[in-house]
Parts: C-alpha cells; structure tokens; sequence
C-alpha cells in the first residue's frame, strides 16, 4: 500500500507533551470551568428534551455492522502509551484485554453480539506546523499495514482516526483509502484537532462543520460501492457543541452508518449529562461514547453505560 508524500512522523516527546495539554483541557471541560465560550456544553448542565429510545438508522442501509451489534473498540497511538490504551501493549495482549472488556458487555446485554476493535491515530495533531504546514504527522505506513493486517487475520474491526490540523477533513482522510478499501477498516474524525488559519492544535479547540460530515459520509458511500464492500461506519468524535458547526442538517445517509461518539472524560453523573445534551436531545443516527480507564473516576461500569439512553451502540475505551 502506498500514501501522500508527506513529512516524516512526529516524535514521542512532541506527541506526549501535546496529549498531556489535550487531557487537561478535557478535565477542564468535564469540570465546566472553561468560562467565555457560549458553545460549550458545561457537563453538569441538564438536558429537557425527551429522550430518544433507540437509533435512527438509514432505512436502505443494508449489510452494515449496526443496529445488528454493539461495537467495542480500544483506542490509541502504536507503542505511545500517553495516547491510549492502544499504545499500551502489543496486538495479542490488547486484544485479549478488549476480549475481556467485550465479554462484561455480553453478560450485561446478552442478546446483542459486540464485536471488537480497534480504533488507531492515523495521523496526528504536532504542536508546531511540519513542513508543509498542516500542523500533522502521519503515521507510518507500515504501522497502518501492520493493524490492517493483524486485524483482518483476527476477523475484527479497525478504525482510523483523522486530527485534520490545518487540513480539510477530505484532504486527511482520503490519503487512508488504500486502508479503507478493506472490508473491515472503517473511518474516524476527531475534529478537536481541526484547526483554521491562526490556530494551534492543544491551544486552540478544533471543528469540523455538517457539510463535512456529509462529504465524509458521500465519500465513504462512492468508496464501498466502487469496491464492492459492505457500508462503512463513520465515527465522529465531539465534546464540545461548538465541534460541529451547522450540524442541524446533518443526517443517516443510505450505505454508509454515522455514529456521534460523546467524547470527554469526567464522572459518571457529568458524562450522563453530557450524553444527554450531546446525543440525546439531538439523535442522528448511532450513538457512541468514549470511556477513559485513567482519567474517568470512578470508570462507569458497563451496566452503567448501557442503562443510557438512547443505549450506546458504540463504547470506545482509550
């Protein structure tokens, strides 16, 4: 498989210290103290609209993952254990963790299958702007071919995660077709990082708007069709209302699956009300939330996580 030609990776130095800046700036959310910006959504503040009992899928999306099953992903960078769960082990213990993971959801929800995961950072947000100036790194190639393939062999899933920096969303994503081509290999926006003119990823928060999300799901339609391969899902990460501008007219779109995962970390209480805010009031089409093993205190329990509604049909645990 080959990619764009574009700057060597990032360093692990320059990677950890911008993830430590991500996750302060994701504990001052979930405490609501990030005063001045009337987008945020304070965790804490409460949700009243009624909320919705189940997913609204495409009706003509047919042979995709959802509403079928529950998908359970561990998230993360290649050998980067600031970045995830993902970079703190290799394939074969990571996959026997999720295992485990997946079986506390099976004994919870026993009649909907979970299949398992794993969601990996394609390309990465830099503190400084690279050569080109896109203010990212991508990851090697060989790390993509590696969990593609470690994947396909294990007969799971594989997402992977886009942080744009001073790309568009397009730009960043199409260079992962040669990936997404396989059947298993599915797609994730993480627009915290999506920066405009005069933006700096970890000191400025990102965005993506609706129309974005709508050429990322036309996009992945073309691709699964031209390829003959099953519907794509299409992740969206947002802890932030502002993550997302214009995104009233988003909407399913028949051959490719949309889900909006509440991101963010905090208590049990704030991340309910979060949900509630953030997928609840507001359904699209699949729902998803990303729990922290670190950073979550106390970390839900998967009961807690499923007596949600609408129900999640997407955990990520990073």
């Amino acid at each position: 498989m080959t990619r764009r030609d574009l700057p060597a990776p990032h360093s692990s130095t320059a990677l950890a210290s911008l993830m430590r800046s991500r996750a302060s700036r994701r504990k001052t959310l979930a405490l609501g103290a990030a005063a001045g910006t009337s987008a945020l959504i304070p965790v804490g503040t409460r949700a009243t609209a009624a909320l919705a009992q189940e997913s609204t899928p495409a009706a003509a999306t047919t042979g995709g993952i959802f509403p079928e099953n529950r998908v359970l992903l561990y998230y993360g960078f290649p050998e980067n254990e600031n970045m995830g769960i993902l970079g703190e082990m290799d394939p074969d213990a990571l996959l026997e963790a999720l295992n485990a993971q997946a079986e506390e959801y099976r004994a919870v929800d026993p009649d909907r299958p979970v299949k398992v995961g794993f969601e990996v950072i394609a390309s990465v947000a830099q503190a400084s702007p690279q050569e080109d100036g896109s203010y990212i790194a991508d990851t090697d190639e060989e790390w993509l071919d590696m969990y593609t393939e470690y994947t396909r062999e294990k007969e799971i899933l594989l997402f992977l995660d886009v942080q744009m920096g001073m790309r568009s969303p397009k730009e960043d994503y199409s260079g992962l077709e040669p990936w997404l081509k396989e059947p298993h290999v599915h797609l994730a926006i993480d627009p915290e990082f999506a920066m405009r003119p005069g933006e700096v990823p970890g000191v400025n928060y990102g965005q993506i708007t609706g129309a974005d999300i709508t050429e990322a799901q036309n996009f992945l339609v073309e691709l699964a069709e031209s390829n003959g391969i099953p519907p794509k899902v299409l992740i969206v990460h947002q802890f932030r209302l502002d993550m997302i501008e214009d995104k009233e007219p988003v909407e399913p779109v028949p051959g490719v699956q949309l889900v909006i995962d509440e991101d963010g970390f905090g208590t049990p209480k704030e991340k309910a009300e979060t949900y509630e805010v953030m997928i609840a009031k507001d359904p699209i089409e699949f729902h998803g939330i990303k729990l922290f093993y670190q950073q979550d205190v106390p970390l839900m329990t998967p009961a807690e996580v499923l007596a949600f509604e609408p129900t999640p049909d997407l955990i990520i645990y990073q």
